[in-house]
C-alpha cells in the first residue's frame, strides 16, 4: 500500500497532489514544444477546476508562478508573464535594527527627552522659559497617567534637571497645577440667570392664580343659570 504518510508533501494543497504529479511529470517530458503545450493544458485544467478564483486580478500569472513553484523553479519552458526567481521569491527582507536610543524615565516617554532637547538649543530666553514650563506640565501630566501616585513639582523640577543634565530648570515658584489647567472654571453667568429664574416663576404664579380666580367665576354663572331655569 502506497500510503500519503509516505509521499513527499503537496506543495500547494489546494490543487490537490494530482496537478503535482503532472506537473512532475512536465518536467521529464524531452520535447520542447511538447512540454510547453502540456505544461499549457495544466493551466486550463486549473482554470476548469477552480472557475471561482477567475475574477482574481493577474489569475494566469498567478497559476504561473503556483507551477513554478510547485515545480521547484526546474521547468523549462516559456511563460506569458514575468516569473520571479526562487531566490527572489524566498529572499528575506533585511532585519530591522533596534532603537539605539536609551530612555532615562520611561514613564514620562521619548518625546520629553526629544522637547527637552529642542528647549536646550533655544537662544531666545523669554520663548525657552516658556517652552520649559510647557515641558514641566507635559511631564506631570505623563506622570500621573503612568503611575497611581501623584507626583510632587519637586520631583518633577529634579527630573527635568537630570534629563536636561542641569541646563534646564524650572523656578521654585511655578505652580505646574496651573499650568495644566486642573482648577475648573468659574461661572461667571449665575448671577445674570437668577432674575430670569425669578421672571418665569412670578409669571407662572400670576397665570396660575388667574386660572383659579377664573374657575370660580365660571362656576357661578352656570348656577344662576340653572336657578332661572
Amino acid at each position: 500500500m502506497n500510503y500519503n504518510t509516505s509521499r513527499p508533501d503537496i506543495i500547494i494543497p489546494e490543487y490537490g497532489r494530482n496537478i503535482q504529479l503532472l506537473i512532475e511529470h512536465a518536467k521529464v517530458v524531452e520535447d520542447r514544444e511538447e512540454r510547453q503545450l502540456f505544461v499549457e493544458t495544466i493551466v486550463e485544467l486549473i482554470q476548469q477546476l477552480y472557475p471561482q478564483s477567475r475574477n482574481i486580478d493577474d489569475y494566469v500569472a498567478k497559476l504561473w508562478s503556483h507551477i513554478f513553484r510547485i515545480a521547484d523553479y526546474d521547468l523549462d519552458v516559456t511563460p506569458p508573464c514575468e516569473i520571479l526567481s526562487k531566490e527572489d521569491v524566498y529572499k528575506r527582507p533585511d532585519p530591522l535594527p533596534y532603537p539605539g536610543n536609551k530612555i532615562k524615565y520611561r514613564h514620562y516617554g521619548k518625546n520629553i527627552q526629544e522637547m527637552i532637547q529642542k528647549a536646550a538649543e533655544m537662544e531666545d530666553e523669554e520663548i525657552k522659559e516658556d517652552y520649559v514650563q510647557v515641558i514641566g506640565s507635559y511631564m506631570k501630566m505623563s506622570y500621573n497617567t503612568w503611575n497611581q501616585s501623584n507626583v510632587s513639582d519637586e520631583m518633577i523640577r529634579k527630573n527635568l534637571s537630570e534629563i536636561s543634565n542641569g541646563t534646564l530648570e524650572l523656578e521654585e515658584d511655578t505652580n505646574i497645577d496651573s499650568l495644566l489647567g486642573s482648577q475648573p472654571p468659574q461661572r461667571s453667568n449665575t448671577s445674570s440667570r437668577s432674575p430670569i429664574r425669578t421672571k418665569r416663576t412670578s409669571r407662572t404664579r400670576s397665570t396660575s392664580k388667574s386660572s383659579s380666580t377664573a374657575r370660580p367665576k365660571r362656576a357661578s354663572s352656570s348656577t344662576t343659570k340653572r336657578r332661572r331655569k
